[in-house]
């Protein structure tokens, strides 16, 4: 059991693809994270309403609805190693072309492209990394390369704190194209999982026997629990935590001291991975999302009924803690519940639907808030549509901790 357990640290090439793999990740979180800092920067320099904020931060999560699904399709076609490289080249060039934006309009469609990348990557990597782990430590790894998800907010965090203020924010979106350069590292340091390669040759689906393949009898339950599941998380993580400078601006907090506040409050995610990283191999992914999910709910609603400095940052390092690990269990779970030859597709699919709740929550909460509606009522909202993503996984959700992913 130890020498399973040690297994990832001692395997070199498996250690070098997480740690690739998490390095693109990591990107991936940067990018995102630095457009929820900017928005707020951006609010006083072109003096945008509360709507227009939650348009452009939409933007971003309508390109990745698109980039899910399309790249979840074209990784089980062309491979999972050359979808990754693309993923992260579209982002990070249209991160770099963000900066040179002359108005709402052009940053909203930079945003979009920039989005397309995103969404496609995340369910790319995951899928390598976990068909690429040996069983007792697939789980665990997943949730590690998740763990780079915190790394990157960390740096946008220090971006926006160190750099927003005295170098403006295209300069943010000029280090955001820094994934290009990787990208042509990547390229030489990883390989396809051998589960892709062994299948290679074999014929390959079409995308709508994919798509049927998906939602047949056989996988229906599956599909519709991790649709449910993937549109409640990431419905809530965008309606919340891109709104979280905001928020404490709304507070009562200058944009400077928001700034560090969410920086603290990212600290905590770091654990948040790591424990879960921990439980899922020893009680299962059921527990971990269960668990970490109802805490998260818990947590969002405490954060909108915060009024005090240290509840307000007490209620958000609980908030990130439960949230994150929860998002490591959800990337670990969801490519163990389908066959290689449609694994990537439905994890596509899945996230795609997912990111419609992202497009949705931002624009929403933009709304709310503009007609007046208070803080607290809009994480109540939340507070619901976790807990409705926890029920899902606790009545629906199979439990997958110890077996082999499923060939066929």
């Amino acid at each position: 059991m130890r020498n399973g357990r040690m297994g990832l640290l001692k395997e070199p090439k498996q250690r070098k693809l997480l740690f690739s793999a998490g390095i693109s990740w990591m990107f991936d979180a940067m990018d995102v994270g630095m457009i929820s800092f900017v928005v707020a920067a951006l609010a006083a320099e072109w003096s945008l309403s509360s709507q227009q904020v939650g348009i452009l931060t939409s933007t971003t999560s309508i390109g990745m609805v698109f980039g899910a699904a399309m790249a979840g399709f074209l990784a089980d076609k062309y491979g999972r190693k050359n979808i990754l490289l693309w993923t992260l080249l579209i982002f990070s060039i249209a991160s770099a072309l963000s900066a040179l934006a002359t108005g709402f309009i052009m940053l909203c469609l930079l945003r979009f492209i920039a989005g397309f990348g995103l969404g496609g990557e995340l369910p790319v990597a995951s899928t390598l990394v976990s068909e690429s782990m040996p069983v007792r430590e697939r789980g665990r790894a997943v949730v590690l390369l998740e763990s780079f998800w915190a790394a990157g907010w960390i740096l946008s965090a220090l971006i926006a704190y160190f750099v927003i203020p005295d170098y403006g924010w295209r300069t943010a979106f000029v280090i955001g194209a820094l994934p290009a350069i990787y990208a042509l590292y990547l390229r030489r340091a990883i390989e396809d999982s051998p589960r892709y390669m062994r299948q290679k040759s074999a014929r390959r689906l079409s995308f709508g026997e994919r798509v049927a393949s998906v939602w047949s009898t056989e996988h229906r339950r599956t599909s519709i629990m991790l649709w449910v599941l993937w549109f409640t998380v990431v419905f809530s993580y965008y309606g919340m935590f891109l709104w979280l400078p905001t928020v404490m601006v709304d507070k009562g907090f200058s944009l400077v001291k928001s700034f560090q506040y969410v920086l603290i409050m990212t600290l905590a995610q770091l654990p948040g991975y790591f424990t879960a990283a921990y439980f899922i191999e020893r009680f299962g992914r059921k527990f971990v999302l269960v668990t970490y999910l109802v805490f998260t709910a818990i947590s969002a609603i405490w954060f909108g009924y915060a009024n005090t400095e240290a509840s307000l940052l007490a209620a958000g390092i609980c908030l990130s803690f439960f949230n994150l690990g929860a998002w490591g269990g959800l990337y670990a779970y969801s490519p163990e519940l389908y066959p290689t030859k449609v694994r990537s597709t439905g994890v596509g699919l899945a996230t795609s639907f997912g990111r419609i709740g992202g497009v949705i929550a931002p624009l929403l909460v933009g709304v709310l808030k503009q007609q007046g509606t208070r803080i607290e009522l809009i994480f109540v909202m939340f507070f619901v549509t976790i807990l409705i993503g926890a029920l899902g996984v606790l009545l629906l959700g199979k439990e997958t901790k110890g077996l082999e992913l499923a060939d066929e």
